[in-house]
């Protein structure tokens, strides 16, 4: 049996996208956020993670931050205040490579 740790190791590469969705979890969240220099996942952390989940899981593409900023009660730039980029919040959210296109407008 494979720990969370071999899952991360393998199936999400340094400042890449998760390989395959079944292994992401909170607990792969709080590891990336860590191993990324985000720090600990508070309240906030998780309202726009859970936000920017659910919008991918309903309609299969990247919620706009100002949106999914509103959608979890928060300041225009909380993905930027939280996560550094939209890229970064992406990843931690563990959401599959958003293509080349959509990856130009994460800054």
């Amino acid at each position: 049996m494979t720990d969370k740790t071999d899952v991360l190791a393998r199936t999400v590469p340094q400042q890449g996208f998760p390989d395959e969705q079944g292994v992401w979890s909170e607990e792969v969240a709080r590891r990336l956020a860590q191993q990324d220099g985000i720090g600990d996942l508070g309240e906030e952390h998780w309202r726009v993670i859970r936000t920017l989940r659910e919008h991918f899981l309903q309609y299969g593409a990247a919620a706009p931050e100002r949106y999914a900023c509103h959608t979890a009660d928060l300041d225009e730039h909380c993905i930027h205040r939280l996560f550094q980029s939209s890229r970064e919040a992406w990843r931690v959210a563990g959401l599959p490579d958003p293509g080349e296109e959509y990856k130009t407008y994460m800054d």
